[in-house]
């Protein structure tokens, strides 16, 4: 009896937990802070979950990039493309050949990082704002060194595939740092950055058959059913205030971790 009342209370925990992340994927971003270590909590070991979780979270993705499909710059789409291709591939491979217990003494540092990846992630927005109105898109796009963005970006994409928080936000930087002014197209191509990423990483997991797809399911439902809700509630809610919640969760269960390891 206290076994089946364990294993209810573990499976309401990711439904519970997946929902948030999809409310917070669809408000402000980092809901793999919270699923991920829900998809742990199961009993799944540390590969299988990762690889679990990124398939369940990937189809909020997919419906973030039909939306902002149109504010791509051209030039830059088969650049960020095969480097997502190549990176999320490698990631993934790299991950499925990282011993259990090696990638699970790594979990607190990715999820700090990811953490401060996201807590600098809103003074830097505002920065590149800033920029975008500084240089409107009327100047005219300038052309950029296309051969240095793949050999920025690719790392980062690699660093989607294996992991992922914050891998979005870094891919908006660097091209910031290269000269992409818009705030829209510089989020437009985030999305595709981690969209493809993450599907070629998910197709990796797939075909070396280590996503569970019982939690799987359970979870992507969930997620869905919570972004649903977020996306309609985004626009009320003070952005700030999610950032910090964001941030303080992740370091909270980062914290966790590193305290279990001791």
């Amino acid at each position: 009896m206290t076994l089946a009342w364990s294993t209810h209370w573990h499976y309401l925990w990711l439904v519970l937990a997946s929902f948030v992340a999809g409310i917070m994927n669809a408000m402000a971003g980092g809901g793999s802070f919270i699923s991920f270590p829900a998809m742990l909590s199961m009993g799944v070991p540390p590969v299988e979950a990762n690889a679990t979780n990124t398939v369940a979270l990937w189809p909020g993705q997919l419906t973030s990039l039909a939306t902002l499909r149109g504010d791509m710059r051209k030039d830059l789409l088969p650049v960020i493309t095969v480097a997502s291709i190549l990176g999320g591939v490698i990631g993934a491979l790299t991950l499925l050949n990282t011993k259990q217990m090696t990638f699970l003494h790594l979990i607190p540092w990715l999820l700090l990082s990811g953490s401060l990846i996201f807590g600098i992630s809103g003074p830097v927005s505002k920065w590149l704002r800033r920029r975008s109105k500084e240089h409107p898109a009327e100047l005219g796009e300038r052309p950029l060194p296309l051969v240095w963005v793949f050999v920025a970006i690719l790392p980062v994409c690699f660093y989607i595939g294996y992991f992922g928080a914050g891998g979005g936000f870094l891919v908006m930087t660097i091209l910031a740092l290269f000269g992409v002014e818009e705030m829209n197209v510089l989020n437009s191509l985030k999305v595709l950055a981690a969209c493809l990423s993450n599907f070629c990483a998910i197709l990796t997991f797939i075909v070396r058959g280590r996503v569970l797809w019982h939690y799987c399911l359970i979870s992507m439902v969930a997620a869905g059913l919570g972004g649903y809700l977020g996306a309609r509630y985004a626009r009320r809610t003070n952005p700030a205030v999610l950032r910090g919640l964001v941030v303080a969760t992740g370091c909270t269960i980062a914290a966790y971790f590193f305290w279990r390891q001791s």
